[in-house]
């Protein structure tokens, strides 16, 4: 029971960590315009962050809790050692200033962890793909959205002076970025109600039949909310300053791209990445204005990442899980 207590904690870790890493992907954009101060873009994203269970279901959280692995093989060991590896990653990513995807990094240490204690047999390789084709797909939708937006909004607005369309635009980010937070919240905070809900149903503490305990959903919101409100600094430097240079208009674009790729995924069901999506479309959004708009050397560092992030967290974990059973 003590280790079951110390992995919820731990869980928890990842979600402040989550929140903590992933604040550069609703206020980056919003902070870099500077249409707020960054004390109030963090508070101001924590607080849709929170409130994002009003809006969403679980889908997401059942498809990290039965939909990548066999539930009948999870133990608690496991997700001791797949949070580990997670929260490795995600740690390591921030430090160098790299928006990796916090959500791979989860999934990668509890695949790792899973193939260390069984091997490849108890994968779910349907679900997996989902989200292989989510990482690719995430940020493509987030390019093409961010480009096709910007020329709409561009066309619109053609005959409008600079100064109007800037004043506009300051308000309308205010509603992207809660948007985006509201994506992100759904999405993200929902693969640690997965966790956990998984790390109580091995445990026997949810019965017979795998749910989400309505303390775990308000919880996880809860702190990946605080998280975001402390915010990764040298992320948002990254995200809103160094892939290209973003005005009021190319950030309400930027992020109401992202949003509308993490309601859909969350609908769906699909862990995707908000790393991914914003990205994606802030490429898309700095593409609008010539591929020579876009510092393509920081976007090649961001993919080596997001291709290196499964992987590590998985060896990390995997490792952890080896080691873990000479000590049995």
């Amino acid at each position: 029971m003590t280790l079951v207590i110390l992995s919820i904690a731990l869980a928890l870790i990842f979600d402040f960590l989550n929140g903590f890493h992933d604040a550069a992907n609703a206020i980056a954009t919003i902070v870099s315009t500077r249409v707020l101060k960054p004390h109030w873009a963090v508070l101001w994203a924590a607080f849709f962050n929170f409130v994002a269970f009003l809006f969403f279901g679980v889908t997401v959280a059942s498809t990290i809790g039965t939909g990548l692995i066999t539930p009948d093989i999870v133990t608690v060991p496991m997700i001791f050692c797949a949070l580990c590896g997670a929260i490795f990653w995600n740690i390591f990513t921030w430090y160098i200033g790299i928006p990796s995807s916090s959500s791979h990094a989860l999934i990668g240490g509890l695949l790792g962890a899973a193939i260390a204690k069984a091997g490849f047999a108890p994968l779910k390789w349907i679900g997996i793909s989902k989200v292989l084709f989510a990482i690719v797909l995430s940020p493509l939708i987030g390019i093409i959205l961010g480009s096709v937006l910007m020329l709409i909004v561009a066309r619109i607005f053609f005959f409008q002076t600079p100064y109007r369309i800037d004043r506009w635009f300051r308000q309308l980010q205010l509603i992207s970025s809660a948007l985006i937070s509201l994506g992100h919240g759904g999405n993200d905070a929902q693969k640690t109600m997965g966790i956990i809900a998984i790390l109580l149903f091995s445990a026997g503490l949810l019965g017979k039949h795998f749910y989400i305990p309505f303390w775990v959903v308000v919880s996880c919101y809860f702190v990946i909310a605080l998280g975001t409100f402390f915010g990764g600094w040298r992320i948002v430097k990254t995200m809103g300053m160094k892939i290209t240079k973003l005005k009021p208009i190319e950030g309400f674009c930027a992020e109401t791209s992202s949003a509308f790729t993490l309601f859909l995924a969350t609908a769906l069901g699909i862990p995707v990445s908000t790393t991914h999506t914003i990205t994606g479309a802030i490429v898309g959004v700095g593409f609008f204005h010539g591929a020579s708009a876009v510092r393509w050397g920081v976007a090649r560092r961001i993919v080596w990442a997001w291709i290196f992030t499964i992987p590590a967290a998985g060896c990390v974990s995997g490792i952890l899980f080896w080691v873990s059973t000479f000590f049995k």
